[in-house]
C-alpha cells in the first residue's frame, strides 16, 4: 500500500513540470506581444509630427498600456515557475521579487496591474469622450470599479490571512 501512495505522490509532484508548457506559452505570448508593440511604437514614431497633443497622450497611453501587459505577463510566467515549478538557482540575473512572490501576494500584484491597466483604459476613454455614448462609458467606470473593489478586497484577504498566519507563533 506505502508504495501505491509513493507513485500518486511521485505523480502528482511530477505533473508540476506539466506547467512549463503554459510557461512556454506565455513566453511565445510576450514574444508576439513585443512584436505588436514595435509596430505600435513604429506607427507612433511616423506619425510624431502628424498627432496632435491629445493623439499622442493617446498613443503613448497604449505603449504604457502594452508595457503594463507585457510585465504581467513575465511576473506570472517567472514566479509560476518559481513557485510551482523549480526554484531558478542556475539563473544569471537574480531578479530582488524572485523568491517573495508566493501565490498571495501574486494575485495581489496581478490585481493591481489590472486596475492600473484598465485605469489606462479609462483614461483613453475619457481622452476620447465623444466617440462613445454616455451608457458605454458608464459600464467602464463600472467595470473599473469593480476591479478596484476586487484588488482592495484581495488585499484585505491577505492582509487578515497574513494575521491570521502570524497567532501563536513567538
Amino acid at each position: 500500500m506505502r508504495s501505491i501512495e509513493t507513485l500518486i505522490e511521485r505523480i502528482i509532484l511530477g505533473s508540476r513540470w506539466i506547467l512549463v508548457v503554459f510557461n512556454l506559452g506565455l513566453a511565445a505570448a510576450l514574444a508576439i506581444y513585443a512584436f505588436s508593440f514595435i509596430l505600435k511604437f513604429i506607427k507612433v514614431a511616423s506619425g510624431v509630427f502628424m498627432l496632435d497633443e491629445s493623439e499622442m497622450i493617446l498613443a503613448m497611453l497604449g505603449l504604457i498600456d502594452a508595457t503594463l501587459v507585457a510585465s504581467l505577463l513575465l511576473m506570472v510566467m517567472v514566479s509560476s515557475y518559481e513557485n510551482y515549478v523549480s526554484r531558478l538557482d542556475n539563473a544569471d540575473v537574480q531578479l530582488s521579487w524572485l523568491g517573495k512572490l508566493d501565490a498571495g501576494s501574486l494575485k495581489i500584484k496581478v490585481a493591481s496591474s489590472i486596475v492600473a491597466i484598465s485605469s489606462i483604459h479609462l483614461l483613453q476613454i475619457f481622452l476620447n469622450a465623444s466617440s462613445y455614448d454616455n451608457i458605454k462609458i458608464m459600464w467602464f467606470v463600472i467595470l473599473h470599479l469593480t476591479f478596484v473593489v476586487s484588488a482592495l478586497l484581495l488585499g484585505v484577504l491577505d492582509r487578515i490571512s497574513a494575521k491570521g498566519d502570524s497567532h501563536g507563533k513567538p
